[in-house]
């Protein structure tokens, strides 16, 4: 039976650590020439209805890496820009490809595309989650050895995007505290919000949520899609900001993360994004990493083993 990756509840503990188990080995092991290529003969189609560049870039090189055939698939420079149905293209790409990768702004579209391929889908982005980007982000805090039950996490800015809600599954999954600081109307799904319970807690005040947290993250305020927003997403989110008036809050220890690309000034200052605390593009390489071991376990012929079977 097939297995999709659409956000984080489609993993059990075991199998996220088993993941992230397999991308700390992908990581060490890059540079030494190994030779395990498990997509070997295999192709992945890749449809990308954002711009992008760490994901487009990362699985590209990623598939490669593993031996596999990556596909670059466009809506203009395809028929789902003359409007065909996913459905339809499900089923299509299933004859040709071993598995799918999508970028889109609708997370309903990914899941119908999912529902009708017979080949493994993995999200690579939608307007609600962005599950490859968040396991990253717990990967690299395991990395920095600071992924313990209990660390708390602020979120700074929009509190109603893609990863404030991957972050939501992420604290629920590995036992972690989320503090989300965003202005009234800008909340998360509150569905979401009370599905995870003690584990997540909605403020208005970023003082108040960067109070004593081990993390401090944040993206950009103008997502893509809100460009029409522009202007009045800048006034609500004005004070927003990672700065060292709000690190000076945090632990001592501090890490700062964002998820990239990022608008210096806006939703971060220069200062934070480049100092001692940040870990972003350690964030950043991390994708290539995680993506490797989620590429491997869906499409490289292997169960989809929890990190107890992994040696």
């Amino acid at each position: 039976m097939k297995k999709d990756f659409l956000t984080l509840t489609d993993l059990t503990r075991d199998e996220a650590e088993g993941l992230l188990l397999r991308a700390a080995e992908f990581k060490a092991k890059r540079h030494h020439g190994s030779a395990r290529q498990p997509l070997l003969g295999k192709s992945v189609a890749m449809i990308f209805l954002k711009s992008s560049t760490r994901t487009r870039v990362s699985f590209e090189v990623g598939i490669r890496e593993l031996g596999g055939y990556p596909v670059v698939l466009s809506k203009d420079g395809s028929q789902m820009g003359r409007g065909e149905p996913w459905k339809d293209t499900a089923r299509v790409l299933s004859g040709y490809v071993h598995g799918i990768v999508i970028r889109a702004f609708d997370h309903a579209e990914v899941e119908e595309l999912a529902r009708f391929s017979a080949v493994p889908v993995i999200n690579a982005l939608t307007d609600r989650f962005h599950p490859c980007q968040v396991l990253a982000d717990v990967f690299t805090l395991q990395e920095a050895g600071i992924l313990t039950p209990g660390l708390c996490l602020a979120f700074i800015g929009d509190g109603n995007n893609n990863m404030v809600h991957s972050w939501i599954t992420a604290a629920t999954l590995f036992d972690l505290q989320l503090r989300v600081a965003c202005p009234a109307g800008y909340g998360p799904d509150p569905a979401l919000v009370a599905a995870a319970g003690s584990a997540v807690k909605v403020l208005e005040d970023p003082q108040q949520a960067a109070a004593g947290a081990d993390v401090l993250y944040t993206d950009v305020w103008v997502s893509m899609g809100q460009e029409e927003e522009k202007a009045e997403r800048e006034r609500s989110f004005r004070g927003y900001q990672i700065n060292s008036d709000l690190i000076a809050r945090a632990r001592p220890a501090v890490r700062i993360m964002h998820c990239l690309p990022a608008h210096r000034g806006q939703e971060i200052t220069e200062e934070a994004l480049e100092g001692p605390h940040s870990l972003v593009f350690a964030q950043s390489e991390n994708r290539l990493h995680v993506q490797k071991a989620i590429l491997e376990r869906l499409l490289g012929g292997q169960t989809f083993m929890s990190v107890k079977g992994c040696g």
